[in-house]
C-alpha cells in the first residue's frame, strides 16, 4: 500500500488539482492549431518539443497568422524567457542531484512544476527528486493527452464559453500557490504592473520586461525584510 506521505504520492496528489485549470488552455491550443492551418499531428507534436503552453500557443498563433518562422520562434523564446529565472532559482537544489537528473529535470520545469517544487527545495535531495519527477511527469502526460483531445474538442466548443479566460486563471492559481511571503507578493505586483504598462510592446516582450522588473524588486524587498 502506498504511503500517502511519500513524495511520489504527494506529487500526483498535488499535480492533478493544479492541472485542472490547464484543461481549457489545452482546448484553446487545440483550436489554435486547427485554425492555424498547420497539420494537426505536427501541431500536437509541438507539445513534445516545446512543452510550454504559453510559448506553444504564441508559436502556433503567429505561424497561423503568416508570421515568418524566425519571428514566431523569437516571440516564443521571449515568452519562455522567464524559465531562465526559474532555472536560476532551482540551480542550488539541482546541484545536489545526480548528473542524469540535472540533464533531464529542466525539460519538465514549467510554471506549475516550479511553483510546487519551490515549496520542497529544503527536502532531502532524494525526496525532492522523486517529488519533482512525479509532478513533472504527471503534468507532462496529462498535457499531452488533453492537447490531443483539444484538437477535436476545441473547434466545437462554443465561443461563448470564453475558454481564453482559462489562461489567466491558470497563471493566477500558480501565482497564489507561490506567494507565501510579502516580498514575493511585492515582486508579483511590480512584475504585473510593469507587464500591464508594457502590454503593447511587440512580440509579447512586455512579459519579459515585467519579469525582469519583478526579480530585482523581490530581492530588494527581501533585504528590507531581513
Amino acid at each position: 500500500m502506498n504511503n500517502p506521505r511519500s513524495p511520489a504520492v504527494a506529487a500526483v496528489r498535488d499535480a492533478i488539482p493544479i492541472f485542472i485549470p490547464a484543461i481549457p488552455f489545452a482546448l484553446v491550443l487545440g483550436l489554435a492549431i486547427v485554425e492555424s492551418g498547420i497539420d494537426p499531428l505536427l501541431g500536437w507534436s509541438s507539445s513534445l518539443i516545446v512543452y510550454a503552453g504559453a510559448s506553444q500557443l504564441t508559436l502556433v498563433t503567429l505561424l497561423g497568422e503568416g508570421a515568418a518562422v524566425a519571428a514566431a520562434v523569437t516571440a516564443a523564446l521571449i515568452v519562455n524567457a522567464r524559465h531562465l529565472m526559474y532555472s536560476a532559482a532551482m540551480a542550488p537544489t539541482f546541484q545536489q542531484q545526480p548528473a542524469w537528473f540535472r540533464w533531464l529535470g529542466p525539460y519538465l520545469l514549467i510554471d506549475q512544476v516550479f511553483a510546487l517544487c519551490m515549496l520542497r527545495i529544503n527536502d532531502d535531495p532524494r525526496d525532492f527528486r522523486i517529488y519533482y519527477l512525479g509532478v513533472g511527469t504527471t503534468f507532462w502526460l496529462l498535457w499531452l493527452i488533453t492537447t490531443a483531445f483539444g484538437l477535436f474538442i476545441g473547434p466545437v466548443v462554443p465561443l461563448e464559453w470564453g475558454l481564453g479566460f482559462a489562461i489567466p486563471i491558470l497563471f493566477l492559481g500558480v501565482l497564489v500557490m507561490g506567494v507565501d511571503r510579502w516580498p514575493k507578493a511585492g515582486a508579483a505586483l511590480v512584475a504585473a504592473g510593469t507587464a500591464y504598462v508594457a502590454a503593447d510592446m511587440p512580440s509579447k516582450s512586455g512579459l519579459l520586461l515585467g519579469a525582469l522588473a519583478g526579480v530585482p524588486a523581490g530581492v530588494i524587498l527581501d533585504k528590507f525584510r531581513q
